[in-house]
């Protein structure tokens, strides 16, 4: 198939649409429940104050802002695909917004900062709220913002299945503030709420964080929850040689959570397993670099996809042990890791991912085997 043959194929995959709406247009749509916002996607709206007093201001200064994109249902109902901090923003200004957990209730509106240009906003909410600090921004204000112009791109429901999900990856890639991990958990929102859930549930679970270690940075950046993907990814979908990490995860997610013969509960109890055993025997040194005589620095991902593979698929011959001879197999073996040929060649600092995936994903389950 020719590449022009191969654009015509893709294009017919997705149909699209759009409109030039006023915000205030979009906000009835919201009140009417004619536009919808996922509540396990809103739970992602995490713009600070700061952030949404600034939107605010660019609206009142008539700056341009970026489209929204929305998936229009069989309903005709139009669901937020992209744009969730912007609308988001606006909704709970004007005391719009529903809570995530009961449609019945409303966000507490929000209150401005002051800004460069605008320094009055400060304390400023969309209607005065009987506080002498807080007093409401005017109907002018409120006409300016509302009969501010967004551009509205609609998926129809004509389109491929996938191609929302395809769609807000590619929006979300490249020159944005969330991270591969916050993109997938978009995703896997929008395919399987429950799924999504599950998964955050698991990099929750204590004794797992304990093991991991992670940084609140890597915690705000939903690093855990990487963590807990890549575990289920590796025992269950074959890496692809030279296969960008995040591609593969993205694929994983999808796989996964569209899989109606996924054992959550089986996986729950392998990772459950797992992790007591490490944690029993290293705890959060289990995943640091051992230097001959102690364990040092951080958590380290090469040794995560070694010892975290080989250890969940030996569980059997790990419990057989008893607990005090599995704490010193596990800690024998995790010291060993460190002076073996093979993952020093493959985990240095310069070494690609996708040649330390290669050749590391497949040492697991054989250096752990008794």
């Amino acid at each position: 198939m020719s590449l022009d043959q191969q654009i015509a194929e893709a294009r017919k995959e997705i149909i699209s649409d759009g409109y030039d709406m006023s915000i205030g247009e979009v906000m009835n749509l919201y009140k009417e429940k004619e536009l919808t916002i996922n509540p396990e996607f809103q739970r992602l709206f995490r713009w600070n104050q700061t952030q949404k007093t600034r939107f605010i201001e660019s609206l009142l200064l008539g700056i341009p802002i970026p489209p929204i994109f929305v998936v229009q249902d069989e309903a005709g109902i139009w669901e937020l695909i992209d744009g969730l901090q912007r609308l988001s923003t606006v909704l709970e200004f004007a005391g719009l917004l529903r809570d995530k957990d009961n449609e019945n209730l409303q966000v507490s509106p929000s209150v401005l900062e002051g800004t460069t240009f605008l320094p009055d906003l400060a304390g400023k909410m969309w209607e005065p709220a009987g506080d002498l600090f807080e007093v409401g921004i005017g109907k002018a204000q409120q006409l300016q913002i509302k009969r501010a112009r967004v551009r509205v791109e609609i998926l129809k429901k004509e389109s491929d299945p996938n191609a929302k999900y395809e769609l807000f990856q590619r929006l979300n890639t490249g020159g944005t503030q969330l991270s591969p991990q916050e993109v997938r958990n978009c995703v896997a929102v929008m395919l399987n709420p429950d799924f999504h859930r599950w998964l955050v549930e698991r990099s929750t679970q204590q004794n797992f964080v304990e093991c991991t270690a992670q940084t609140q940075n890597a915690l705000d950046q939903q690093q855990g929850v990487e963590l807990a993907l890549r575990f289920f990814a590796f025992r269950r979908i074959p890496y692809e040689r030279g296969l960008d990490i995040h591609e593969y995860l993205d694929a994983a997610l999808v796989v996964m959570a569209k899989d109606a013969t996924f054992d959550r509960a089986a996986e729950v109890e392998i990772f459950d397993r797992t992790f007591m055993y490490l944690h029993e025997a290293l705890g959060e040194n289990v995943f640091k670099r051992w230097a001959g005589n102690s364990f040092t620095g951080k958590f380290t991902m090469a040794a995560f996809e070694v010892v975290a593979v080989g250890v969940s698929s030996n569980l059997g011959a790990l419990e057989a042990m008893g607990q005090q001879a599995r704490i010193e197999f596990i800690t024998e073996r995790v010291r060993a890791l460190w002076d073996n040929p093979v993952f020093q060649n493959n985990s240095g600092a310069g070494v690609r991912g996708t040649t330390r995936l290669s050749n590391l994903l497949t040492m697991g389950p054989d250096f752990f085997r008794q």
